[in-house]
């Protein structure tokens, strides 16, 4: 049961994060989890862990981290389609 709490938090995490950059995640429900999952991993390592913390994920630093995933993700699939 704890495996599929931490999946539907890293999606909503994921989700909220391509909300906030206003930008979609190429990859839907999947998609989302793996940014909410690689987003609260990097929100972590760039600025500690502090705050509420969800199925495992500090909140604040996981949803900055989804933001910043998506953004990078974003330009990186426009800079593919360019090409």
């Amino acid at each position: 049961m704890s495996l599929l709490w931490t999946l539907i938090v890293g999606g909503i995490i994921g989700w909220l994060g391509g909300l906030i950059a206003g930008r979609d995640i190429p990859g839907g429900i999947i998609g989302n989890i793996i940014a909410g999952f690689i987003g609260a991993w990097l929100g972590t390592l760039l600025l500690g862990s502090w705050g509420p913390e969800i199925g495992g994920f500090a909140v604040i630093q996981a949803i900055i981290g989804a933001v910043v995933v998506v953004l990078l993700l974003s330009a990186i699939m426009r800079g593919v389609r360019r090409a």
